[in-house]
């Protein structure tokens, strides 16, 4: 029986690093969240395990650092999905953290709860205590929001929020066209009724990126009740009698194992914890045995209802103005940029790749907005690629309600192999609608006086793209993700469910998920600060129990 194989049926392989009341899998958002709440408490003992390192190369704290952790094999996971039906074939590259933090760590910072419709949804599909008015004040509470604590914001928390501060005459007339296309202005994205345009807030404090890691793990470090144990990959869990008792890991080339007296907690994402569950032979039967893993706990909804955000990317050449595109392209730019950093913490360099944002309508008939507008100021063939060499900026169209389903399954049983990931955008029917609608409504806005003195001309897809069976074919052709996977161990009490409201794990005790998978649907906009407003929660879920026990 080799080591995996011995922590699935309870053995313990390799060294001992101790027993713990909780173990942590996943140095991420929701990781650090709960490794900072629950050792809170002297009493408790808690190890993190992250399967990357810390946090330390430099492009993790300066915010354009984006265009330099994305496919950087030192702090990504590098994941590539499955050929995509509705993409014509294409497989597409699919980020996600491998350092502590997790994906806050590499993403563009954006702060977005969603809409209050999202969280009384998941209440209506039979989960107790997450409607809007319950998550709200989780959402204040770790919140440290720049204009201080008020209704919808938190001011004493630990993860920075502000405004972004920067900006260009090309998005400010683009926020101004959307406007006179009929979407209203908003100041706030985050009161839970989203619709409106405006500038996104960022988690970011002085100039610098202000991850879960920084935000939540930093302040905790030196408690002598929590471990944290970097570089160090879960290969399986261990279980004991229908009870999650520890866990098997690898770590610089060791064997080891740790043990969990009250709880394992799984907080490895929406891609890593249901590869940890399906390698540990928790999942759908017929999948696991397809891969020669043995079931010790059938559960098939592990893996499946994969959501994420399709983003169609259109892409505007104008003029007489000045965008990213030229900034980017010339050295003594560069040289500008980079000093007015150093010196001031301002400038291109404290920004992500988006600023305006816009919440609409592909139907004025719906009860909320299911498109999402994305602007910024700069246009590349893909992401990694240089910016064009003339004066552009791009307008992404998102799809913020998706009926297409994908899923994370193995690709075979040896830890080291990556997830095979399938998104299945486009493949429903309804989705491609949504996709032709909101292409026009970008084209809308476009068309609007605000933006008319720049002359915008459409590069991607272009102007020869006009009928709705042409733009339906654009969009598989030009869709991409914007990298939001959830929905993959669903909260809920039907048989695809895998854990209860509490996030217990449903059939095996002593196992709690507690990341984006959870979500039964996603919520409408980054999915970030969501993630740790459910780390919030559970935290406090998990305190309970434990007296309660």
């Amino acid at each position: 029986m080799n080591e995996q194989d011995a922590g699935r049926r309870g053995g313990r392989a390799g060294e001992d690093a101790g027993t713990y009341d909780y173990v942590i899998v996943g140095g991420g958002s929701a990781g650090c969240v709960l490794a900072n709440r629950l050792t809170r408490d002297p009493k408790i003992k808690v190890l993190l395990l992250e399967a990357g390192p810390r946090d330390r190369y430099i492009w993790l704290h300066i915010p354009i650092g984006y265009y330099f952790t994305f496919g950087n094999p030192r702090v990504d996971w590098c994941f590539t999905t499955e050929p995509e039906p509705g993409l014509k074939g294409r497989q597409i590259k699919y980020p996600r953290g491998k350092v502590l933090g997790g994906s806050s760590s590499i993403n563009a910072m954006v702060y977005i709860r969603g809409q209050d419709a999202d969280y009384d949804h998941w209440e209506a599909l039979g989960n107790s205590g997450w409607g809007w008015t319950d998550v709200l004040p989780y959402f204040k509470r770790s919140e440290s929001h720049v204009d201080g604590a008020s209704e919808f914001h938190g001011g004493s928390g630990e993860l920075a929020v502000e405004h972004i501060g920067e900006s260009w005459e090309i998005l400010d007339s683009f926020e101004q066209a959307t406007l006179e296309s009929g979407v209203p202005a908003t100041d706030d994205f985050n009161r839970g009724n989203n619709e409106g345009v405006g500038r996104f807030q960022l988690t970011r404090r002085n100039g610098l990126r202000c991850s879960a890691a920084g935000a939540f793990l930093k302040p905790a470090r030196g408690r002598p009740n929590l471990t944290i144990m970097t570089e160090a990959k879960t290969k399986a869990l261990i279980l004991e009698g229908g009870r999650c008792t520890g866990v098997q890991f690898d770590r610089r080339g060791k064997s080891m194992h740790a043990s969990a007296g009250h709880e394992v907690i799984l907080s490895a994402g929406a891609i890593g914890s249901p590869h940890l569950l399906q390698l540990s032979g928790i999942g759908n039967p017929e999948h696991l045995k397809s891969v020669g893993i043995p079931v010790q706990h059938a559960s098939p909804g592990v893996g499946e209802n994969l959501q994420d955000h399709m983003s169609l990317r259109m892409m505007y050449r104008v003029r007489d103005t000045v965008t990213l595109n030229e900034q980017a392209n010339s050295l003594f730019s560069k040289i500008g940029m980079g000093l007015r950093y150093a010196l001031y913490r301002k400038g291109p360099l404290t920004i992500p790749p988006a600023l305006v944002n816009a919440f609409t309508k592909s139907d004025p008939q719906l009860n909320r907005p299911d498109v999402q507008f994305v602007a910024y100021p700069v246009t590349f063939d893909k992401v990694g690629d240089p910016p064009h060499p003339f004066p552009g900026f791009t307008a992404s169209a998102c799809l913020l309600h998706p009926h297409g389903r994908g899923s994370v399954r193995l690709r075979s049983s040896q830890p080291n192999d990556d997830p095979r990931i399938q998104l299945n955008f486009l493949t429903d029917e309804a989705d491609r609608e949504t996709a032709v609608k909101a292409m026009r409504a970008v084209r809308r806005a476009v068309a609007c006086p605000a933006l008319k003195r720049f002359d915008p001309q459409e590069i991607q897809p272009g102007p020869a793209v006009q009928t709705d069976d042409e733009l339906r074919e654009a969009a598989a052709n030009i869709g991409m993700t914007i990298f939001h996977p959830v929905g993959t161990c669903k909260m809920g009490s039907d048989d695809r469910s895998v854990v209860d409201a509490r996030l217990r794990f449903r059939g095996i005790a002593g196992l709690r998920v507690v990341d984006a998978s959870i979500m039964p649907t996603i919520t409408s906009g980054n999915t970030n600060a969501p993630t740790i407003m459910i780390a919030e929660k559970a935290s406090d879920m998990i305190l309970e129990d434990r007296r309660a026990n």
